[in-house]
């Protein structure tokens, strides 16, 4: 009874944040995941929570809800439009995002 959780840091064009991002599931520390690199964490099927920070900075805590064999993926990246930019110095929650991709069904 296991899914996947892949994520993958990447962003589309420049992106100032390129240190690699330490990756929290369930609020445990998981793994981490370098520039232009992925990884994938097996997780029980069910709901959970997951979460990337480098240093002070993080993105928000985002639940996601895993089948059996499915593959829940993330694009993690610190590419954030200039105005949420400058006020992530104010809130670094703000500073990085999970951004969701298409699930991937591994019956495939």
């Amino acid at each position: 009874m296991t899914a996947t959780l892949k994520l993958t840091h990447k962003a589309i064009g420049a992106e100032v944040r390129r240190h690699p991002y330490t990756v929290f599931v369930d609020g445990d520390e998981a793994g981490s995941v370098a520039m232009n690199e992925s990884i994938e964490l097996p997780v029980a099927a069910g709901r959970h929570t997951v979460q990337i920070r480098s240093g002070r900075d993080s993105s928000r805590v985002v639940e996601f809800d895993a089948a059996e064999g499915e593959t829940v993926a993330y694009r993690c990246t610190g590419k954030r439009f200039l105005p949420v930019f400058l006020a992530s110095f104010v809130d670094p929650s703000l500073a990085l995002v999970l951004v969701p991709e298409n699930a991937i069904d591994g019956a495939g």
